[in-house]
């Protein structure tokens, strides 16, 4: 899998840093930031919720392959 985020699309809610701290953080202005753009086991399927369920913007896409 491969995590990316579009940081144009982001509102900065911090609901991927909430629910998924192995894969994102935020920079000081709340902008995300992709720490692990190949997660595995439990952080993969966070990545896949955060993409799917909690992202408000739907920044972050998460691409299997």
């Amino acid at each position: 899998m491969k995590v990316t985020a579009e940081r144009d699309r982001c509102i900065g809610a911090g609901l991927c840093t909430l629910h998924a701290p192995a894969v994102f953080d935020q920079e000081d202005d709340g902008m995300v930031v992709v720490l692990d753009e190949s997660p595995t086991g439990a952080a993969a399927d966070d990545a896949r919720k955060v993409a799917e369920y909690l992202c408000p913007g739907k920044a972050v896409l998460v691409t299997e392959g």
